[in-house]
């Protein structure tokens, strides 16, 4: 009776929390961490230590997404083709000690080389960890965990640069961010080396030096749409904190932002695995892009502290809905062989975006004002759900390979 039972419902039968997906969301967590806790924090020790303008901030800022650019289509192939193992650990080892750079850099271009030399192990470490995420779930459970897997690093992206504001503000210290970072990138290292993955054969008669090593053409338009919601992140998490300051007059309240916007990812994950779970993945992305446009909508007309943390609450429910279920979607434009090219792909798009906006929202701020760089991300929001609505939704129904 109980054979026939798991017969009829798989899902049941299979454990999504086993011990080493676990350890692989904790060391995501962990890595994400570390690297965000310095996110807010940055453009003012840039502007204290070094006296650098908002333009400047902005190229410094950028340096490590154009890193990470450069080095996530090889990851995705480093990942389809050796030992993910091998290859996280290394990737790990090196995103851990390159925070030690940022504690001996003593000039601005020092500071830079260090920055972006950083975005090469986070954008790789991602790729392979993302994929052993992957390996390391039943495929019953694998669009559900995904989910719930994304809510490692969305909620890392949340919480981290509110503890780094409240630490800073506790210690006046931007060294003891630093070495705290460094601390955590080892706890997440220690965490990775610890993970067990099935043994897989490695495909070794693909075509040599195929587009599809390196990127996954097939979801060229999902890439595009991802690459806008990108952008707007990027504005928003690298400029609220001065935004919030100087044009808000909101000087401590910056970290509750943070903490709202994860509770909205935390609450959107939990609420949205079942539609994962259901297979549901357009849906759950449509209304995730609506919730995020109504956030940064709200943020950008921003008038005083309710409509101010208003809009992290619905920007943290959007994209807390919305990046899983995209995820779920580049896997399932994918051949099986190509989980680390989907995962590097959806990556490459949102970092795309994200140094767009970075760099976008920098000069905005310096020419016009950061009011105006926050209309620009509304608009950039409200183009990409139209996009998604009128679009994407069926390019995705379309090249779609497989439901598992």
């Amino acid at each position: 009776m109980d054979n026939m039972q798991s017969a009829i419902n798989p899902a049941k039968s299979e454990r999504l929390w086993n011990r080493n997906y676990i350890k692989v969301m904790c060391s995501n967590f962990l890595l994400f961490f570390a690297f965000y806790i310095l996110t807010p924090l940055l453009p003012l020790y840039l502007n204290e230590q070094f006296s650098a303008d908002k333009d400047m901030i902005g190229i410094v800022l950028s340096g490590y997404v154009v890193a990470t650019l450069l080095i996530r289509p090889f990851s995705g192939f480093f990942v389809d083709s050796f030992n993910r193992k091998k290859v996280l650990m290394i990737c790990f080892f090196a995103f851990f000690i390159l925070f030690a750079g940022y504690i001996g850099a003593g000039t601005l271009l020092m500071f830079a080389i260090v920055r972006t030399m950083h975005g090469i192990p986070f954008g790789a470490a991602t790729v392979a960890n993302s994929t052993v995420a992957i390996d390391v779930l039943p495929s019953s459970r694998r669009n559900e965990g995904i989910g719930f897997y994304g809510l490692s690093n969305n909620l890392a992206m949340a919480i981290a640069p509110s503890a780094g504001i409240y630490i800073h503000s506790a210690t006046g210290s931007f060294q003891a961010i630093f070495w705290i970072a460094l601390m955590l990138a080892l706890a997440g290292f220690c965490t990775a080396s610890s993970v067990k993955i099935p043994q897989r054969e490695i495909i070794k008669n693909k075509p040599k030096l195929s587009l599809d090593h390196f990127f996954l053409g097939r979801a060229w338009l999902m890439a595009i749409n991802i690459c806008l919601f990108g952008l707007c992140w990027g504005i928003m998490s690298n400029y609220v904190a001065i935004y919030g300051q100087e044009e808000l007059g909101i000087t401590d309240g910056t970290g509750v932002f943070f903490a709202i916007l994860s509770l909205g990812l935390f609450s959107s994950r939990l609420y949205g695995s079942r539609a994962l779970r259901a297979g549901r993945l357009t849906q759950s992305c449509a209304g995730g892009v609506l919730l995020s446009l109504v956030g940064y909508t709200l943020f950008a007309l921003s008038i005083n502290q309710w409509t101010f943390y208003l809009s992290a609450l619905f920007v943290g429910l959007g994209n807390g809905q919305m990046y899983p279920a995209f995820l779920n979607m580049f896997i399932k434009v994918a051949r099986h062989d190509q989980r680390g090219t989907a995962n590097s792909s959806i990556l490459i798009s949102w970092d795309l975006g994200m140094g767009i906006g970075i760099l976008v929202g920098g000069f905005l701020a310096e020419y016009i004002s950061y009011g105006a760089a926050f209309r620009v991300t509304a608009v950039m929001q409200a183009a990409g759900a139209m996009l998604f609505l009128l679009a994407t939704r069926r390019f995705f129904i379309s090249r779609k390979l497989h439901d598992d």
